[in-house]
């Protein structure tokens, strides 16, 4: 008796989750079975680092996982975005119900499992270079459901795979994840096209970033100076 006692005190001793931890964990154990099966072929598991680049005209979630070969990245899966307000171009002030572009990240302080939209993490918006331009904005979600002003909207089956996944990875020990978020593939077609735009400039500015990772299959690594985006010194090169 003396036994069962102890095991009972234990058992009462284990905190009950939060509705909302709960919730992120009912989604783990639902999607982590053919996630699994799906990260074999490229060598990855649940856990190994990610980062997400998102393609605004395409409506497109890209979730990219980190291999063992050069420290490249594997295109894992790309998700639909369901929802998103506004037009091409960046986030400029609090209410434009402008989705934002630019280069951003998450951290496990930013995951909201008790979100009103299933599940969600924030963005990181403003950075510093919206800081610099004075944008102003608050809470930009990648999250569930289907509708969103500002934000980016992946359905409940899509977010409960890429926070599965992102929960992971920052649980594994990475810091932050980063969310590159682009208007359209920066090709040097593509900016022809909207060479009249307003954001032309802007969007240059991104453009060593895209081709970064079209090279070299990993995030780009941005820095922020003089109030410009700008890849840091590394060893590769666009």
């Amino acid at each position: 008796m003396a036994n069962l006692a102890s095991l009972a005190a234990m058992v009462a001793a284990i905190p009950t989750p939060l509705p909302g931890e709960d919730r992120a964990q009912a989604a783990a154990q639902r999607v982590t079975p053919a996630l699994t099966e799906a990260l074999k072929p490229h060598g990855v598991s649940i856990g190994d680092p990610v980062f997400i680049r998102i393609v605004k005209e395409q409506r497109i979630c890209e979730l990219w996982i980190k291999t063992n070969e050069n420290d490249r990245y594997a295109l894992f899966k790309t998700y639909p975005v369901a929802g998103m307000s506004g037009t091409l171009g960046p986030k400029k002030k609090e209410g434009d119900q402008q989705a934002p572009e630019g280069f951003y990240s998450t951290c496990t302080g930013l995951l909201n499992p008790r979100s009103n939209y299933h599940l969600a993490f924030n963005i990181g918006y403003p950075n510093a270079y919206d800081a610099a331009q004075g944008y102003t904005g608050s809470f930009i979600m990648l999250h569930g459901k289907n509708v969103s002003i500002g934000c980016f909207a992946m359905t409940d089956p899509g977010i409960e795979e890429i926070y599965t996944l992102v929960a992971a990875a920052l649980q594994q020990g990475q810091a932050r994840v980063p969310i590159q978020i682009y208007p359209f593939p920066i090709t040097e077609e593509n900016l022809h096209t909207h060479r009249n735009s307003p954001h032309i400039d802007f969007w240059r500015q991104l453009a060593p970033a895209w081709q970064y990772t079209e090279q070299h299959q990993a995030p780009a690594p941005v820095a922020i100076v003089s109030g410009a985006y700008t890849l840091r010194d590394t060893n590769k090169t666009p």
